[in-house]
């Protein structure tokens, strides 16, 4: 996995190469070669994309998922360098388990998530991936349990509450 960072004029994207893969096709007058790659872009502040390219060449291809992955951005809700409660994601045979972990623990990740979690702008995680290894069916299991995550201020506007009466917990009682 490669990673390259992009300047924009109004943001500063990170984009990770996922991975890069070679399909041939059998004519009749012979091979045709061509090029797909899966890309995960963020700005390192909750948003994060994921998108696939497929050229004739690797850059092109390349070039292709990066701008369809800043397209497609979704936000991440994130309580400071991680994230607010333990989520399960799954995609295909692929499931991820991520729980938060405290200041200073770094990113306890491997290959495809720890990519994501980059881009993202997780630093502190403990993540675990149970399954199918395939790394673009990790990278949208990841993504589907970030998109899981809500922070206490939509829970609280979701439920009609303010984030002291969600946070609290049940053991308070009521007076």
């Amino acid at each position: 996995m490669a990673y390259k960072k992009t300047e924009n004029t109004e943001k500063n994207y990170v984009d990770a190469v996922i991975s890069v893969r070679r399909v041939t096709k059998v004519t009749k007058g012979g091979k045709r070669f061509s090029f797909s790659a899966v890309v995960v872009t963020g700005d390192q502040k909750g948003n994060i994309g994921l998108a696939q390219g497929k050229s004739r060449e690797v850059s092109s291809a390349i070039a292709k998922a990066t701008s369809r992955a800043r397209k497609k951005m979704i936000n991440v809700a994130l309580r400071g360098t991680t994230i607010p409660y333990p989520v399960v994601g799954r995609h295909g045979a692929s499931t991820v388990i991520l729980r938060s972990a405290y200041k200073g623990t770094g990113v306890i990740a491997g290959g495809a998530m720890r990519a994501v979690m980059d881009v993202v702008g997780i630093k502190d995680i403990l993540a675990k991936s149970i399954g199918a290894p395939q790394h673009q069916n990790v990278v949208k299991a990841t993504l589907n349990a970030l998109a899981q995550l809500r922070s206490a201020s939509h829970i609280a506007r979701l439920r009609g509450k303010t984030i002291a009466e969600i946070t609290r917990g049940s053991h308070v009682s009521a007076s």
